[in-house]
């Protein structure tokens, strides 16, 4: 998510309405736009600071996504700390953190899932959000 963030932070966003969705492969059109963010913060890697900084705002993460294709409801565990894909954690309690997945709605629980709680998927490995 950091490079995510370093490129918004060099180059802008453009609105949706700007660069409309066509399905298929392109070269980029635009490069860039007027929303832009002032830098990003790495939040240290401790699942008790993750969870701290996540009582603010939600939070980008890696995770090791690769046995979650398959998920359907509950609290997974049992992933490695190998990550390949880049969430957003929404929410944390006792018992699991809750992660959007941008899946779409038919997977998993509404599009999220929730994780056991501690190191599960690396969740605390690569926290990092953006300020404006």
């Amino acid at each position: 998510m950091d490079s995510a963030f370093q490129y918004v932070v060099k180059y802008g966003l453009n609105l949706q309405s700007d660069y409309p969705y066509v399905a298929r492969n392109q070269a980029c059109a635009k490069k860039g736009g007027a929303f832009k963010l002032s830098g990003f913060t790495d939040v240290q890697k401790a699942c008790t600071s993750l969870a701290n900084s996540l009582a603010q705002r939600p939070i980008s993460v890696a995770v090791d996504a690769s046995i979650w294709s398959s998920y359907r409801s509950g609290v997974l565990s049992g992933c490695s700390t190998n990550v390949n894909h880049g969430v957003l954690l929404v929410g944390v309690t006792d018992s699991y953190w809750r992660i959007k997945n941008s899946w779409g709605t038919t997977w998993g629980e509404s599009g999220f899932i929730r994780l056991s709680p501690g190191n599960t998927c690396a969740v605390c490995n690569y926290p990092s959000y953006p300020t404006l």
